[in-house]
């Protein structure tokens, strides 16, 4: 089998339901700028270096090219569910290498929901993607998780695995390695993450849900959808 025949199998798999056929990505309302700018999604570190010296406590706001990107705080992870050989700024420091996206629906309402809970004065957008343009070009960079990696878990008592980096599965490995922590079919992955930055954004560009004040960069008005398409 070449590679362009592995590349289109796994991704094919991967984007067979059709729940599955975008990622989705939620971020700040006042990052669309610096992401319409710059046409890319960029992860922490990416975007600025020095993030990865020190843990955040809370949100930060930086300039990306002269434009505002916001850099998430790290949430609180209990020692207890974190893998003896994996320190939290390790944990941390791979985590802010990577763009996250959701593969579905379900779980990016769930982040958001989430996250605008602990936020309320923080506007969000949700921006829908090809799964399977971007899963293609991106292949090499992409990894697949089982779990909601960055947050800790209620009942830590009760969780089967330890967070560590072995948690994060290389798409191309994608059914090859069965382990209890990595997903082994399409339906366990939680998280799709994209180490650096995805460029070309509006190459795969299908949607952008927000409130229906929000100000969206001209160039993406017409990808423009209320919260409400979003979550019927």
């Amino acid at each position: 089998m070449n590679d362009g025949m592995k590349i289109d199998e796994i991704v094919n798999k991967v984007t067979k339901s059709s729940l599955r056929k975008s990622l989705y990505h939620f971020t700040r309302a006042r990052n669309l700028d610096s992401v319409a700018h710059l046409d890319a999604l960029y992860s922490s570190i990416a975007a600025d270096p020095a993030l990865a010296h020190e843990s955040r406590s809370s949100r930060i706001e930086l300039q990306l090219h002269g434009r505002v990107f916001v850099a998430n705080a790290h949430l609180q992870i209990t020692d207890q569910v974190m893998d003896a050989n994996t320190t939290q700024r390790q944990f941390q420091q791979h985590l802010d290498r990577h763009v996250f996206f959701w593969p579905t629906r379900r779980s990016c309402l769930k982040m958001l929901e989430m996250y605008s809970k602990r936020e309320p004065d923080e506007r969000f957008v949700v921006l829908q993607l090809d799964a399977e343009a971007l899963l293609s070009d991106y292949f090499e960079d992409v990894k697949l998780s089982k779990y909601d990696s960055g947050s800790s878990p209620r009942y830590p008592a009760r969780v089967s695995y330890k967070k560590s980096l072995r948690m994060f599965l290389p798409l191309q490995q994608f059914e090859t390695i069965k382990e209890s922590y990595l997903p082994t079919k399409p339906s366990e992955i939680y998280e799709v993450l994209v180490e650096g930055k995805v460029t070309n954004l509006s190459r795969y560009l299908q949607a952008i849900y927000c409130k229906r004040d929000t100000n969206i960069p001209e160039s993406w008005r017409s990808n423009a959808r209320s919260f409400e398409q979003f979550k019927d």
